[in-house]
C-alpha cells in the first residue's frame, strides 16, 4: 500500500478543501471519487459547484456504493485518488440494505491493494447527542466503525475544525 490520508471533521469544517489542496500537492493524475447522489435539486446544485470547484485537472467517478470496486479500479501506480466522503457511501449502503460490515471489508481489502496515494474524507458524526430513531443510531455507529477501521490503517490522520487541521496520526 502506498500513502493513505484520512481527513475527518463537522460539516463545513474545511475536511475537504484540505484534502483536495493535499491532493494537488502530489503527483500523478487527480480522480475524484464521488459517493454523494443528486436526490434533489440542492444536491444536484452542490455537486455541480464542487465539480466546477476542482477544475479540470480531476476526473470524477461516480460510485455511490460501489466504492470498493472504484478504489481498486482507480488507486494505481500515476494516480492520485480522492474519496469523499465515507458518511455518504455509509448512508448509501446502509439504505440500499447492504452489508456494511461486508462493505467496509471490502474498502479495507482495496486500500491495502492500492498503487497509488488514497486520500479519503469523512464527517465526524459522534460527536453529539444520541440519535433518536433506530436508523440514526445504526448509521451513527457504522460510521464510528468504518473511521475507527481507517484510522487504523492510514499513514496519517487528520482532525479538522473551523478550518485547522489537527494531525491525530
Amino acid at each position: 500500500m502506498t500513502e493513505l490520508t484520512f481527513y475527518l471533521g463537522g460539516a463545513r469544517s474545511g475536511k475537504s478543501r484540505r484534502a483536495q489542496a493535499h491532493a494537488e500537492r502530489l503527483s500523478g493524475d487527480l480522480v475524484y471519487l464521488a459517493t454523494g447522489q443528486a436526490f434533489d435539486a440542492e444536491m444536484a446544485d452542490r455537486i455541480a459547484r464542487h465539480r466546477a470547484d476542482r477544475g479540470p485537472r480531476w476526473r470524477t467517478v461516480d460510485c455511490p456504493i460501489d466504492l470498493p470496486g472504484a478504489v481498486a479500479r482507480e488507486a494505481v501506480a500515476g494516480q492520485v485518488v480522492l474519496v469523499d466522503c465515507l458518511t455518504l457511501w455509509t448512508s448509501n449502503v446502509l439504505l440500499a440494505d447492504g452489508d456494511m460490515d461486508a462493505a467496509t471489508d471490502n474498502l479495507l481489502g482495496a486500500l491495502a491493494a492500492s498503487a497509488g496515494p488514497v486520500i479519503l474524507v469523512s464527517n465526524e458524526v459522534g460527536l453529539g447527542i444520541v440519535p433518536d430513531n433506530a436508523l440514526a443510531r445504526r448509521f451513527r455507529d457504522a460510521a464510528g466503525r468504518l473511521h475507527q477501521a481507517v484510522a487504523a490503517r492510514a499513514d496519517a490522520v487528520h482532525f479538522v475544525a473551523a478550518g485547522l487541521a489537527l494531525q491525530l496520526k
